[in-house]
Parts: structure tokens; C-alpha cells; sequence
């Protein structure tokens, strides 16, 4: 998401990096690679055409603040019109009024209002709510079914829809249904038909599902792939219906980003949500100023922040924080620790969300080295391959050993070599950070101050420090080895 736009964005102020002072013509030439960058990521002319003109009111004749360069100030501009053009503050649900709670997803057929109807009762959920999902769409085969199967999966109720109900029969009986003592659920997702394209059949029952039930929230659902074709769907959807947020499906693949940046600017309905996986887990409120931040390649730490509370246990945390003091880390704590790392995400995505580290993987890929999530599948199938007293006890690896776990991986016993002498390296210097001694010969290998994060893949080739263990403790373990 985005890629193509922050790489366009990031070379263009780089170029205005070193001038003094903005400039007419330099804020021009700019502004027009700028407006470039824009269209080629599907973004509606109409708001192109306004946001060039508000970002180079800003910038022009501006003197730059002592310490800060013209391409920085230009940054801190193009941010601030970014977050407003994304819609300024995060939008929120409204789901006031009568209970239960009515949020009606709309959408043409494909965009993924099921899947999504699933994702936000999952969010929800987390929020202390009680949702309950409505299958609605009796046109498409198997919709109620997939439903129904999406709501086994996260344990919540589900209205037992059928192929010969009406829409607005199901919408109604839906509502009765969730104020029973039963069901006593506080929120309904309503997952309605789509078609191929906007028509009247379609529009007619929509309005009157909204007449019968009067939702509180109307979310217009698009596939982010399909670009400026969305904002021109969203635009008829909201003459006839008012839709009073959007969810934005498919963020991960490789939107180039135009209609998260277009649709809020047409229809002056907010991006609420944004699927960025197909887990349904994988939904995220839309932060307007975190986004913008990714755009600029500034990265987005609150994002990471957030994904790591959810997948670490604060307890689990205390006792490998002990572990990690007494060096009694082991083999068995690294794996659970990518798995917790596993579950954040992949780890492509959470570089790009650390400030600087957005263009990692083009780096590797330059350095002809793998990719993090391979070498993070070759570290665990390495790990698995293992007996339990090799996880819990690594000093005994012997070369036997260490072959027998090569060819069960399917990995060369240098790779296993390597990753046993990393793990050895990384546990001994967390025993000196974590017991306050600072980080003396700290190995550049790999990132052991996040708790287990495996060493980043392509930068072997460095100068390796020392282990930090002293030669008494290498002789003894040499001594258990030959046993």
C-alpha cells in the first residue's frame, strides 16, 4: 500500500533538499512531480488538482526555520495537507441511539462486505460489545453459508437466515431476534447483497432495508484495488443512501493507494476501516496521520506499538525478562518469541512501520540476500528439528547432533552452525543489558534487544564483535560437547 507514492514522494524532497529558501520555481518543478506522483496513484484529478494548490500556498516565499532544511519544511507541508485530505481526525463509530446497534455494509458484489462484516464484529468484541452477524444476501450462493461459517469461527451469534427470506424480512426479524434474552445483543452487522455494478434493483433494496431497521452506521465496503473506479461507486452508493463511513478492503496487496486518498475528498464520508489481510484479525481503525506518516516513509510507531500490546502477554514478558537476566533464555523461548512475532504480522510490514527501515527489503534485494520471512521459517524448521533437551540445553549440540538437526530442516550444518553461534551471542549480550552492565561487544549481527527477534537476514557480512563470553565458559563448553 502506498509503495510506489512514498518512493516518488521521498525522491522528489530530496531533491529540494539544500536550498535556503522556497522558491517560485523550485516549489513549481516540485509540486509538479508531485501532482505526477498523485495521478499515477489513481488519485481523483479533481482532489489532485486542489491539494497541489493548498500545499504550494503554504510552501511559497517561506523561510526556512534554523535547523531545518527546505525539503524537511516541505515534509512537515505536503503532512499536514495529507492528514487533512485523509479526513484530519480518526473516525469513529457511531453507535448511539436505539439498542441494538444497526451497522449496514454496503458494496458491490467482490468488494469483501462478508469477510469484513466478520472482522468488525471481531473488533467490537474487543470493545466489551456483543455483536451479532446477519447474513442478508440471499442472491449469491453459499453467502449465508460463508457467514455463518465466519461466525463458528469466532464464537458469536449468528440470525439463521434462508435463501427464500427477504432481505427486509431478515433485517427485521434480526432486530427482534437481538433484543431477545437469548441473544441480548448490543450490535448487528448486516451483511447485504452487491451486484457486478450499481443498478436500480439494487438501490431500491437497500433504501428499504434502511427504512426498515434505520441503521445508526451505513458503511460503504470497496476494494482498494480497483482505485478511481471505487470513488465513482462510493459517489452513487452515497446519493441514494447516505453512507456515513468507508471500509477499504485489500490493503495489503498492492494498491497504489488512490482511493484511501480520494474517497473521503468526494463523498465527505470518513475511512473507518482498512483490511490489511485476509486473518480476521487483520482489520485496523484508519488513523489519518499514521497513514500519512507511511506515505513519507515516516513510519508508523504507535501501529507497532498497539500490534505488539496485543500479541504479548505482560506476564509471559516479566518471566523472559528474568530469563533473559540469568541467561537461562533457551531455544524454546526464541521459538515462542517468533511466534509471538509471527502473530504481529509479517515482518516486511512491521519494518515499514519503524521510522527509516520502510525500504529495507528493496536493500536486501540489492544485496542479493534473503528475504526476513524466509529466514525466519528456516531459523523455526531449524529449531523444530531439534529434540527437547537440544532446545533446553544448546551447549550440547554436538557435529552429530547438529547433522542429524541439518538434514531433519533441511538446512546446510553451516546455516545451523550459524544460528546456534547467533542465538549464543545474542543470549549472552542480553545477559549484560538485562543485569545493567551496558552492552559491551555487542554482536551487529542481528537485533537481540527486542527480545528474541531473530538477526537480520543480509548483513552477515559485517564485523563481527565479541560474544561477550569469557574463555573459561567457551572451555567448558567445548568439554560437554566432546562428552
Amino acid at each position: 500500500m502506498f509503495e510506489s507514492l512514498s518512493d516518488r514522494l521521498s525522491g522528489i524532497f530530496r531533491s529540494l533538499g539544500g536550498r535556503g529558501r522556497l522558491t517560485e520555481e523550485n516549489i513549481q518543478s516540485g509540486l509538479r512531480e508531485v501532482r505526477l506522483a498523485l495521478l499515477e496513484a489513481d488519485v481523483n484529478f479533481r482532489v489532485v488538482k486542489d491539494f497541489v494548490e493548498r500545499v504550494r500556498e503554504k510552501c511559497l516565499g517561506q523561510d526556512i526555520i534554523k535547523g531545518v532544511n527546505s525539503a524537511q519544511q516541505v515534509v512537515k507541508i505536503v503532512h499536514g495537507e495529507l492528514v487533512a485530505l485523509l479526513g484530519g481526525e480518526t473516525a469513529k463509530l457511531n453507535l448511539q441511539g436505539a439498542s441494538p446497534a444497526v451497522i449496514m455494509l454496503v458494496g458491490l458484489q467482490g468488494s469483501g462486505k462478508t469477510t469484513s462484516a466478520a472482522k468488525i464484529a471481531n473488533l467490537l468484541r474487543k470493545q466489551k460489545m456483543r455483536p451479532c452477524l446477519v447474513p442478508a444476501d440471499v442472491y449469491r450462493p453459499a453467502a449465508i453459508e460463508q457467514l455463518k461459517v465466519l461466525a463458528r469461527q469466532l464464537d458469536m451469534p449468528c440470525f439463521p437466515s434462508t435463501p427464500d427470506m427477504s432481505p427486509v424480512e431478515i433485517a427485521g426479524a434480526a432486530v427482534e431476534l437481538a433484543r431477545t434474552d437469548e441473544v441480548r445483543a448490543t450490535a448487528l452487522l448486516l451483511d447485504t447483497a452487491g451486484r457486478l455494478h450499481v443498478d436500480e434493483p439494487l438501490m431500491e433494496e437497500l433504501s428499504a432495508i434502511r427504512a426498515a431497521v434505520n441503521p445508526q452506521e451505513i458503511l460503504f465496503v470497496a476494494d482498494a484495488m480497483t482505485g478511481q473506479d471505487a470513488v465513482t461507486v462510493a459517489e452513487a452508493f452515497n446519493a441514494r443512501l447516505g453512507i456515513t463511513g468507508v471500509v477499504l478492503t485489500k490493503m495489503d496487496g498492492d494498491a497504489r493507494g488512490g482511493a484511501a486518498l480520494s474517497i473521503r475528498a468526494v463523498t465527505d464520508a470518513p475511512v473507518k476501516f482498512v483490511g490489511v489481510g485476509e486473518k480476521l484479525s487483520e482489520m485496523e481503525i484508519f488513523h489519518p496521520d499514521r497513514i500519512a506518516g507511511r506515505i513519507l516513509g515516516m513510519g508508523d510507531v504507535l501501529t507497532l506499538v498497539e500490534k505488539a500490546q496485543s500479541a504479548i502477554d505482560a506476564e509471559e514478558a516479566e518471566i523472559l525478562a528474568r530469563k533473559l537476566q540469568k541467561a537461562s533464555f533457551d531455544l524454546e523461548d526464541f521459538r515462542a518469541q517468533m511466534r509471538r512475532l509471527k502473530q504481529m504480522g509479517s515482518l516486511e510490514g512491521l519494518l515499514k512501520l519503524i521510522p527509516g527501515l520502510g525500504n529495507l527489503r528493496e536493500k536486501l534485494a540489492e544485496a542479493n540476500a534473503a528475504v526476513p520471512e524466509k529466514e525466519l521459517a528456516r531459523t523455526e524448521a531449524i529449531i523444530n528439528s531439534m529434540t527437547m533437551a537440544e532446545r533446553r540445553d544448546p551447549d550440547i549440540l554436538n557435529g552429530s547432533r547438529r547433522a542429524r538437526i541439518a538434514k531433519g530442516s533441511g538446512a546446510t550444518v553451516a546455516q545451523v552452525n550459524q544460528m546456534v553461534r547467533q542465538f549464543d551471542q545474542m543470549r549472552h549480550m542480553m545477559k549484560s543489558v538485562m543485569g545493567g552492565k551496558g552492552m559491551p561487544g555487542a554482536s551487529r549481527r542481528g537485533f537481540p534487544g527486542m527480545g528474541g527477534m531473530p538477526p537480520v537476514p543480509g548483513l552477515e557480512n559485517l564485523p563481527a564483535g565479541r560474544s561477550g563470553a569469557t574463555r573459561k565458559k567457551k572451555k567448558e563448553r567445548r568439554k560437554k560437547r566432546r562428552k
